[in-house]
């Protein structure tokens, strides 16, 4: 049986907001659901709006999760990142989106992610993200020309929680930005782990989220494949 990939964009954003607040890929949000796709036997690569090697933020190396994906080969794939430009994301069965406060950067708004999103979206795949990566749904629109998320159960990071971390450095409130278009917006208590699935549409609310999303996307593919879990 083939075995399916799944495609992680990845910020190249380095800092964000008026006091260059340094930022990145939140590591656990791309170790925690890699880690789960891993077990699983579902590859991954690696793409980014320039490519290269992304920064990075929010290591913690008291996880071993986190400190296993630093020594593993994935991380080495990551710093080799693919331009986004050079990709096809029709090669791949899911694409997914880690946060960080780097996405707010370089993921909104950016044509070549919008394109991406609605490529795959269209095409019937899984389309993934966490904590602030939904960012990379905004301005997504259907042939119709309705916005992808208009009446769609999704979550990403809640003002709840972006109240005294980074609302000083965000450009706009991505929870009202995603109600904005007409997203069905779900929210836990913060920093709390919260999943929400609306058929192909897998979210996380924050860093606590990946694995979820991991064992959702996982899933979903299994599904897919008819294999069941």
């Amino acid at each position: 049986m083939t075995v399916p990939y799944v495609l992680f964009v990845v910020t190249n954003a380095a800092v964000i907001g008026p006091h260059d607040r340094p930022t990145g890929y939140f590591v656990p949000e791309i170790a925690h659901p890699l880690d789960v796709l891993d077990r699983a036997g579902i590859a991954v690569e690696f793409a980014s709006p320039f490519g290269g090697t992304p920064h990075e933020d929010g290591l913690d190396l008291d996880d071993p999760i986190q400190r296993a994906f630093l020594d593993g080969k994935a991380h080495r794939r990551l710093a080799r990142s693919r331009p986004l430009a050079d990709v096809d994301v029709l090669d791949y069965d899911a694409v997914f989106f880690p946060g960080g406060l780097g996405p707010m950067v370089d993921i909104t708004g950016n044509p070549e992610v919008q394109a991406v999103v609605g490529r795959a979206w269209n095409a019937g795949m899984i389309v993934s993200a966490v904590c602030h990566g939904p960012s990379a749904f905004l301005g997504v629109t259907l042939d119709d020309g309705a916005p992808l998320v208009r009446g769609r159960r999704l979550t990403s990071f809640s003002w709840a929680e972006e109240d005294g971390y980074a609302d000083q450095d965000v450009p706009f409130d991505l929870e009202e930005a995603l109600r904005r278009e007409g997203a069905l917006y779900e929210a836990t208590t913060p920093w709390q782990p919260n999943l929400v699935v609306d058929g192909r549409l897998i979210t996380g609310q924050n860093p606590q989220s990946g694995t979820l999303v991991g064992h959702a996307i996982a899933d979903a593919l299994a599904d897919a494949r008819g294999d069941g879990r």
